[in-house]
């Protein structure tokens, strides 16, 4: 499954947004992948095993599911998690990426990767409907994320 899409963080047109820096944005997206309980309800746990300037090793725990992931960064532009497969899980990756295609304009696009079926035509219809409740979930998700970016940008904690 692919999936792609854009949020717009910066409304030029819209005086009621608050815009954000790139800067606010960037450490909101790092922020995500280091201290993922602040953007995700149902996670129990997140050990960080190894950090770097460049990436984070990280070992998450849903109850009993235990995911290993890399994030890794491309300083101001880019934050890319990848899932190997494991046990019951297939290989996997997100990937955020800053746009900024003028001064005042600001987006995150979040492209999401597995290495389940290629193509749609290749699933039956309940396949098909678990893939849209998957895109729905991570729109919603992502939604979130740059709800609680906002949020710590406003208190302050991303200055």
């Amino acid at each position: 499954m692919k999936f792609t899409h854009l949020i717009e963080i910066n409304d030029p047109l819209n005086p009621l947004i608050e815009p954000l820096t790139s800067e606010q944005l960037w450490r909101g997206l790092v922020l995500r992948a280091e201290q993922p309980m602040l953007f995700v309800p149902h996670l129990d746990e997140c050990q960080i095993l190894e950090k770097s300037m460049e990436c984070v090793t990280r070992e998450l725990r849903y109850g009993k599911v235990v995911i290993r992931d890399i994030v890794s960064y491309l300083p101001q532009l880019q934050v890319r998690y990848q899932v190997p497969a494991q046990e019951d899980i297939v290989g996997s990756s997100l990937t955020m990426t800053i746009e900024q295609p003028q001064p005042d304009a600001l987006f995150v696009r979040f492209s999401y990767a597995d290495d389940g079926v290629e193509t749609e035509a290749d699933i039956d219809a309940e396949e098909k409907m678990y893939v849209e409740f998957r895109r729905s979930a991570y729109l919603q998700s992502d939604i979130d994320t740059v709800r609680i970016i906002r949020e710590l940008a406003d208190a302050g904690k991303l200055d």
